[in-house]
This record gives C-alpha cells, sequence and structure tokens, in this order.
C-alpha cells in the first residue's frame, strides 16, 4: 500500500483516489479488456482501492470485466456497484428502485462479479415513486443477509438522503462534483452527508476529460463517444467553456503539475467526507490521478479556481434532459 491519504466510507477506510470503470465498457469509445484488467491491476498496486462499476455498464459487462481483474485479489480492493437503471435489449433505459428488483439486482450483480459479498451497493437513481424508506429497508435486508456490507445512494437530494438514514446509515452518496459541476455545494446535500456521516463519491471529478485540457473539439472524439451529444461539450458551449481552463493551467503551472491534478485537489479540497473516482483507461493518466491527493491547493488558489467556475459561467447543463436524476 503506498501513502495516499485515506478517508472514511462507513466502516472502511479507503484512499481519496479512487478508480472510476465505466469507461472501460462504453460511451468513451472502444474497450480492451485485456489492457482494462491490466489497467485496474496497476490501480491496486499503487495503492488505489475503491473500484466503481454498476450494473448497467456495458449491460453488465463492466461488472464481468471487474470480476475478472479481481480473481484472485478480491481481499485488495473495496468493491461498489449499483442497480436501478434498467436497460432493455434495444439499449432503452428506465428506472426501478423497487424492494423486489433490488433484490434481483444484487443476486445478478454477485454472479458476474464472481464473488460472495459486495462492499457498497448504491441505488443508482430514484426511480420518483418508490418510497425511499421501502429501498432502504430492502437494502438493510440485504446487509443482513451478508449480500452487500454497506449501502449507498446516488443522485439524491438532501431531503430524500435524510430519509434514507432514517432507516439505516447511508455510507456513501455518489453524486457528480467537479469545478464545472458544484450542485452538492450549493444545495446542502454535502453539508447533509458530512452531518449524517455519509462520504459523497465524486464521480466525473474531472468534467468528464475536459478539465483535463485534453478535449478542445468534439471531432477528435470516438464516433460513439457519449460526449458528442453532451450538452457542455456542444457548439458554442465548449468555445466558452474552454476560456475557464486557463485558471486551471495557471494553477497548475505554479505547482509543476498537470491541470488535471489541480481539478481533483480542488474536488477533494471540500470536504474530508469526500472521496473522488476518476476514471481512465491509460496508465499516466492513472498515475496522474493518484498524485493528485498529495497536492495541497492553497486558500488563494481555491478561491481563484471557485471564481473562474462560477456556475453562471458554465454554458450548457450537464446532461439532456433525460439523463437529469430525480430528485424528490
Amino acid at each position: 500500500m503506498t501513502g495516499l491519504p485515506h478517508r472514511r466510507i462507513g466502516t472502511v477506510e479507503v484512499p481519496a483516489i479512487g478508480l472510476g470503470c465505466m469507461g472501460m465498457s462504453e460511451f468513451y469509445g472502444p474497450a480492451d479488456d485485456d489492457a482494462s484488467v491490466a489497467l485496474i491491476h496497476e490501480a491496486l498496486d499503487s495503492g488505489v482501492r475503491l473500484l466503481d462499476t454498476a450494473d448497467m455498464y456495458g449491460a453488465g459487462h463492466n461488472e464481468r470485466l471487474v470480476g475478472r481483474a479481481l480473481a484472485g485479489r478480491r481481499d485488495d480492493a473495496v468493491l461498489a456497484t449499483k442497480f436501478a437503471i434498467r436497460r432493455d435489449e434495444a439499449g432503452n433505459r428506465s428506472l426501478d428502485s423497487t424492494p423486489e428488483y433490488a433484490k434481483r439486482a444484487v443476486d445478478a450483480s454477485l454472479s458476474r462479479l464472481g464473488v460472495d459479498t459486495i462492499d457498497l451497493y448504491y441505488m443508482h437513481r430514484w426511480d420518483g415513486v418508490t418510497p425511499i424508506e421501502e429501498t432502504v429497508g430492502a437494502l438493510a435486508e440485504l446487509v443482513a443477509a451478508g449480500k452487500i456490507r454497506q449501502i449507498g445512494l446516488s443522485e439524491v437530494n438532501a431531503d430524500l438522503l435524510r430519509r434514507a438514514a432514517a432507516v439505516h446509515p447511508i455510507a456513501a452518496l455518489q453524486s457528480e462534483l467537479s469545478l464545472w459541476t458544484r450542485d452538492v455545494l450549493d444545495n446542502g446535500v454535502l453539508a447533509t452527508a458530512a452531518e449524517l456521516g455519509t462520504t459523497l463519491v465524486a464521480y466525473s471529478p474531472l468534467g468528464r476529460g475536459f478539465l483535463t485540457g485534453a478535449v478542445s473539439s468534439v471531432t477528435n472524439l470516438a464516433p460513439d463517444d457519449f460526449r458528442r451529444t453532451n450538452p457542455r461539450f456542444a457548439d458554442g458551449n465548449l468555445e466558452a467553456n474552454l476560456a475557464m481552463l486557463a485558471e486551471v493551467r495557471r494553477v497548475a503551472e505554479a505547482h509543476d503539475v498537470p491541470p488535471s491534478r489541480v481539478a481533483l485537489a480542488w474536488v477533494l479540497a471540500q470536504g474530508d467526507n469526500v472521496v473522488a473516482i476518476p476514471g481512465t483507461r491509460r496508465s499516466k493518466y492513472l498515475q496522474d490521478n493518484v498524485a493528485a491527493a498529495d497536492l495541497a491547493l492553497s486558500a488563494a488558489d481555491l478561491a481563484a479556481l471557485d471564481a473562474a467556475f462560477a456556475p453562471e459561467r458554465i454554458a450548457g447543463e450537464r446532461y439532456v434532459p433525460a439523463g437529469m436524476p430525480k430528485q424528490g
């Protein structure tokens, strides 16, 4: 284990930087399973422990991939997966956070992952109908049965989080958090999570690659890369957003680090109960991400970045309307 700084998720401690595995299966161009397994092994060797997947990533492919990577190395990882986004054979999505579906979905995930227990099991999205108390009650039964160790939620508001925590401790809340997506700071979600002892697991902490400075146009992205249809990468919006990167580059140059480390360090600076799970398929980026945990930004750095990425300056929504999560 390396000297990565650790933070607590419920009953376990994990390094502050984890690994999001979604892009190894879809959304960001062609996949290479052998290379992805090698990268997961490299991450574990580098001290990363938290591996994040979901049953809907690649329609089950990502769980099978992560399970393959963990064969013989199960004890090296804190394994997180999710349920509640269903996909039919045509790829159409629907939300289902009912207790009945949770109990079926966990068994399917355990089988694909090839494990006996899931360390952290998230409700990926609330379906907008099922009382959150019923969903969490079902997940608590899965804890008692030994199928999962801890309960997580994703993209819920402060009220739903409080209602859920009244039923069973919520170890983690996974929500988008980055310089250009700061909703959980402004709507009280992060503060509520801290009050309840819940860790905020920040997904897309690099703004889907935008904050690394590597995306200046969508024309170089793979044809099936979902950023081609994301509002913030659309014509006009991308150009407007690119202007804000100058401040990231300035801070990065002052610390002699890549922009990605600055973006991740900013996320970790938002609270001691924040863990980031940047996704990557490349060794160089993995090592840059891991190194970000050791970067300490000054109060002046943080203030300058906050001002540069003031929410009113961001051009475009973070998702198309169909992808915006229900909050309650």
